[in-house]
């Protein structure tokens, strides 16, 4: 709708038509089950999966495509490395590292296989700019951690995490790593080789492609000795009646029907950031999201949460109302944000909240959305100013 300021785009972003088309492209030319067929349309749908494979791998900069897997979201990225990678190789009190700023499907995964083998968890604290210290993270990484998860940017907080330190710092300890980008691939160039990531992931939704695709990668040596996550169709490379031999990389990791036509609308996502160009998208959304929060900091009922160095996300509340009660009047407004504890709740309990308004941007919001916002904020503080103290 024209008339609607939506500010959700780090739960999903908008979908540009050429992704959209896309999608019906890919239904009405080359809807076939790839990887199957000997026929002509079978093998036309396995090359375009193909391609989509290696636009991933460029993408990010990987060494190969085979370094690629394509899953639903990065909750399940996650979750295949906890299960094929951290449950394998980690035994009792062995030390698994967090940011206290992960999202829940990073956390939860694993504390599950914290508890299977008997690890612990440690986390990593905020200091008083919603910011990880290199003091901190080098007392908490030791010889003891064996893996490391960390989001490459907050989505309560926006901060932007020092990857490229932590990821080293780990290394040096021995530790893997994992790199949640699902909050900073819409944003800022991901490089996995520069990052030195031993896995990442992301969430194709989040970066103007469909939803149900997503992106593990792994460096090759460790996906290679890996088992298997999910088993079934298309993963194996031959089945006995009492035992199965596996294919290689990478339909190891990917039984059954894939999401075909999710990764064609992501490759054209990818296509469609390289075309408008990250400088181009960086300093549009710096220039908002700094007026943003210029806007917001000049309302003196607000208090603001957010990282010093930061992108995509300012969360805030109104002083004395429920961030639950001010979204419901936003919308009213046309005005769309995330209330609640946004799947992070240990971090909202760290700084002393139950809940926040969380507004996030994307490549296409303007002034004018920001301006709808303080609008509405406004329009709730003159409904709710006669019951609230100050």
């Amino acid at each position: 709708k024209s008339d609607m300021a939506y500010l959700d785009s780090a739960a999903t972003s908008q979908k540009p038509s050429c992704v959209l088309n896309t999608l019906r492209h890919y239904y009405t030319r080359y809807n076939a089950n790839p990887n199957r067929g000997t026929y002509a349309l079978s093998e036309l749908a396995t090359q375009k999966y193909a391609k989509c494979r290696s636009a991933v791998a460029k993408f990010i900069h990987a060494k190969k495509s085979e370094e690629i897997v394509f899953t639903k979201n990065a909750t399940e990225a996650i979750n295949l490395v906890a299960y094929s990678y951290v449950l394998n190789n980690l035994k009792q009190d062995d030390e698994i590292v967090l940011s206290i700023m992960e999202h829940h499907s990073a956390i939860v995964p694993m504390q599950q296989i914290a508890s299977k083998v008997g690890a612990k968890l440690r986390y990593i604290y905020l200091n008083k700019d919603f910011e990880l210290s290199h003091s901190d993270i080098d007392s908490t990484i030791t010889d003891k951690t064996k893996f490391v998860v960390i989001s490459h940017v907050s989505n309560v907080l926006g901060t932007i995490n020092d990857v490229k330190y932590i990821t080293k710092v780990a290394h040096s300890h021995g530790a893997v790593v994992l790199v949640d980008a699902s909050q900073s691939i819409a944003h800022c160039p991901v490089d996995v080789r520069d990052l030195d990531a031993d896995f990442l992931v992301f969430s194709g939704h989040k970066m103007y492609a469909p939803m149900g695709i997503g992106v593990l990668y792994g460096k090759h040596k460790l996906l290679k000795n890996m088992s298997p996550f999910l088993t079934g169709g298309d993963m194996i490379e031959y089945v006995y009646e009492d035992h199965t031999t596996f294919a290689d990389l990478p339909n190891k990791f990917e039984a059954g029907t894939q999401n075909v036509e999710g990764a064609m609308g992501l490759k054209c996502a990818i296509d469609y950031i390289n075309k408008i160009g990250y400088a181009n998208i960086n300093e549009h959304e710096s220039k908002l999201y700094n007026y943003m929060l210029t806007s917001l900091k000049a309302l003196p009922y607000i208090t603001i949460y957010a990282g010093k160095h930061a992108c995509g996300v300012v969360s805030f509340n109104v002083k004395g109302i429920h961030a639950h009660d001010v979204a419901s009047i936003l919308s009213s407004k046309g005005v769309c944000v995330r209330a609640g504890n946004h799947c992070a709740q240990p971090l909202l309990r760290h700084i002393g909240v139950d809940s926040t308004l969380r507004c996030s941007i994307a490549m296409y919001n303007n002034s004018d959305d920001v301006d709808n916002l303080v609008g509405a904020l406004e329009h709730v503080h003159k409904i709710f100013a006669k019951y609230i103290k100050d």
